[in-house]
């Protein structure tokens, strides 16, 4: 998919030539800018999709083109098979109104509206009965953690509660894709982690499939199950955060997670190493998704390696060495026999 912003935009995507210039040189020979540069993904359903990048790179232009609000200037859009840039005005308004629901950094709410009226606002909009939409919107309240404010007005409300509000509104319509355009970047910090919290905690009970755009990379690598970091338009890398922060693209995306502690992202996988003589058998238990933090944990408690265990079966173990090398970001040297219980009780 292509966004072109300028005169004569249609041209640029199926010219090589003019494609293939950088951004600068784009917009000084043609006026243009290309928000938006060759970008294709999938989204797999129940998944949290995570689009990031910093200001300027693309992502925000790129959700409102999957339900065209911004009308791309080139490529194929679908979901669930069915091309959206196919679809007539009517078949759009139902698309946003009843498949795909936008939750927008301003929260838009109405302010002469109540808490309970502004989610039931979309199901007023669709006919939807008073007594229905009341009592599905008293059913979304409480499921945001906003129960006993339904008489509130918005101006009542904290920046983090009014999300809430927002985020209410958008599950009314009972959509199968969410789709957030960097909603809590103007909370404060501990407010912005509950919002988090809150979003991860929907996406466990309900398994809606969401795709989340953010500038934050803590709040990519805590909520994505993959993530799409880009710049300038395009996509430099997609991947799970475990993949992003272990095995950088390019020296941009290096750069972009120099700073994450890295014990907190990557699992034990990362770490693990072929089972020795009775290792089997012995020692804590970790599952393959436990992070390496978790483990250094376990092996630090137990004096020996621990265990990585899937469905009774043991893949592996992880000892010091393998997750401090992975701390470390520099391949694992496997001691002798025998080395790795006495070094870890020391």
């Amino acid at each position: 998919m292509w966004k072109v912003f300028g005169p004569k935009a249609a041209r640029i995507p199926g010219d090589p030539e003019l494609a293939a210039l950088p951004a600068g040189e784009l917009r000084e020979r043609t006026d243009c800018t290309a928000a938006v540069r060759d970008v294709s993904f999938d989204v797999r359903k129940g998944e949290v999709f995570v689009v990031m990048g910093l200001s300027g790179s693309g992502k925000s232009t790129l959700v409102r083109c999957l339900t065209r609000l911004i009308e791309p200037t080139a490529g194929t859009i679908a979901i669930d098979g069915e091309d959206v840039g196919a679809m007539d005005k009517a078949r759009l308004r139902e698309l946003r109104r009843h498949r795909a629901a936008m939750v927008f950094q301003h929260f838009g709410l109405l302010p002469h509206r109540t808490v309970l009226d502004n989610v039931a606002y979309g199901l007023e909009i669709q006919g939807m009965g008073r007594a229905e939409r009341r009592a599905k919107a008293t059913e979304l309240v409480a499921k945001v953690g906003l129960d006993g404010m339904e008489q509130r007005r918005p101006g009542q409300l904290s920046g983090g509660q009014q999300q809430r509000v927002g985020l209410a509104r958008a599950l009314a319509a009972d959509p199968q894709v969410l789709l957030f355009d960097e909603p809590f970047s103007a909370l404060d910090p501990l407010i912005r982690r509950d919002m988090q919290e809150e979003v991860a905690r929907l996406h466990r009970e309900e398994g809606r499939t969401m795709v989340f755009i953010t500038h934050d990379l803590s709040e990519a690598l805590r909520l994505g199950d993959r993530i799409a970091l880009m710049r300038d338009g395009r996509i430099v890398q997609l991947g799970t955060p475990e993949e992003i922060v272990g095995s950088p693209a390019d020296d941009y995306v290096r750069d972009f997670v120099r700073d994450v502690p890295r014990e907190q992202v990557m699992t034990v996988r990362s770490a693990m190493r072929p089972a020795r003589d009775g290792e089997a058998e012995t020692g804590p238990a970790l599952a393959p998704t436990a992070t390496v933090a978790e483990a250094i944990e376990a092996v630090a408690r137990s004096g020996g390696p621990a265990r990585v265990t899937e469905q009774g079966r043991c893949l592996g173990v992880v000892d010091h060495h393998g997750l401090l090398a992975v701390v470390a970001g520099v391949p694992a040297t496997v001691p002798p026999q025998g080395d790795g219980r006495k070094a870890a009780a020391a």
